[in-house]
């Protein structure tokens, strides 16, 4: 069991309120809260804080989804298919991580990430008007792909999941960073599904920490989807090179950490 004591609540009510802020403008609420679980028990269970961390997230997730829904118009019935493809990818994704070293996806993350950054600080343009590349029936199918795909990393690694799907859209399918962030929650509602559906029935989930941390994540999900339905695109690509610039760090600090000895 987790030492739920007053203070540490407390903490993680800020960390799962900030991470809400970050997560709703464009995903990366992971880089706040999965730290800050792991550093305040580190006694627990790393399925359990992981578990938890999921069950505090969705609600936030859910609420930001719903209220983008409300200001920005998606093709919904397309992005249907990029769901069940992200959710199919997350349990499969978390299937083999059971039977998989994540050491590989450890080194190699912050290489991507650095990419993904220099790209989209090299293409200014990059994002800043809502361009669909493709006829609807082949975007549906390059959805369901996306969705797949980064649903699969999601369940076999995860950090940065938000993130990637943002970039995924706004590169892939020519959309810009406002309708790419509001589609990409939907898509994390799905793979949050598909990692609690293992989860719960194993006991990793302590709703007493989850439960108010969900409460104090909807509130910062709030404030963040009309931080970026008030500022718009430019805004969420200022806010997706910061957020990619503090996993670079927080990956490849990982990363090298586990190249040390022990001891």
């Amino acid at each position: 069991m987790l030492d739920l004591t007053a203070g540490n609540v407390g903490l993680m009510l800020l960390a799962a309120g900030g991470a809400g802020v970050v997560d709703a403008i464009v995903g990366g609420g992971g880089l706040i809260m999965v730290p800050a679980l792991f550093g305040l028990f580190p006694q627990a269970v790393p399925a359990t804080l992981l578990g938890t961390n999921k069950a505090a997230a969705i609600g936030g997730t859910a609420w930001s989804a719903w209220q983008y829904a409300r200001r920005v118009r998606l093709p919904s019935r397309r992005l249907m298919g990029a769901m069940v493809a992200a959710l199919v990818g997350s349990g499969l994704g978390a299937w083999l991580a059971t039977r998989a070293p994540a050491s590989a996806f450890r080194m190699a993350l912050p290489v991507v990430l650095s990419a993904v950054w220099i790209y989209t600080l090299w293409r200014k343009d990059l994002g800043h008007t809502h361009e669909p590349t493709w006829a609807p029936h082949v975007e549906a199918w390059w959805a369901a792909v996306l969705g797949a795909t980064v649903g699969l990393y999601d369940g076999l690694f995860g950090p940065g999941t938000g993130s990637f799907f943002v970039f995924a859209l706004v590169r892939g399918l020519g959309w810009d960073f406002l309708h790419a962030s509001a589609a990409a929650k939907r898509l994390n509602v799905a793979t949050n599904l598909a990692a609690l559906a293992l989860f719960i029935p194993n006991g990793h989930v302590v709703w007493a920490l989850a439960l108010p941390m969900a409460v104090a994540n909807v509130l910062g999900s709030t404030l963040g989807t009309r931080l970026a339905l008030r500022h718009g695109a430019g805004f969420v690509r200022v806010v997706f090179l910061v957020v990619v610039g503090a996993l670079i760090l927080k990956t490849a600090w990982d990363a090298w950490r586990g190249l040390l000895p022990p001891g």
